[in-house]
């Protein structure tokens, strides 16, 4: 989410019809809620990332990003494809990150996570918008 806010902010558009990307208060909101993530699972008192809250949180990220990405016409099938995706590789990324974290550390293996999910992420808001 953090990414198409940023994408948003520098005025491209997403295919999909989503009147909520262009609030100001989701997009500050989303750059807010990116950043404490990319802080927030470094502390060793944050929680598995399938636990209820933050799969409910993943759903609803991946829902929205996933239909702001499809095709005009398309946002549901793009959101559930989002959301099919999002809840089996929670659980999958974070079997990889605890074998990391294992090898190389908390710090270390989250902050490799995050620059695989930024360009991963950069790359696919890329892809799927345009420059206004």
């Amino acid at each position: 989410m953090a990414t198409i806010a940023s994408a948003r902010l520098v005025h491209r558009a997403v295919p999909g019809k989503l009147v909520l990307l262009d609030h100001p208060l989701f997009k500050f909101g989303a750059l807010a809620m990116g950043i404490g993530e990319l802080l927030g699972d470094k502390m060793k008192s944050a929680p598995d990332r399938t636990v209820f809250l933050g799969l409910l949180a993943r759903v609803a990220s991946a829902g929205i990003a996933g239909a702001a990405l499809a095709p005009r016409g398309r946002e549901r099938a793009g959101a559930g494809v989002a959301i099919a995706t999002a809840v089996p590789l929670a659980y999958l990324t974070l079997a990889a990150r605890k074998r990391a974290m294992s090898k190389f550390g908390q710090t270390p293996s989250g902050l490799v996570e995050d620059a695989l999910v930024a360009a991963v992420g950069i790359a696919t808001v890329a892809f799927f918008t345009r420059q206004r």
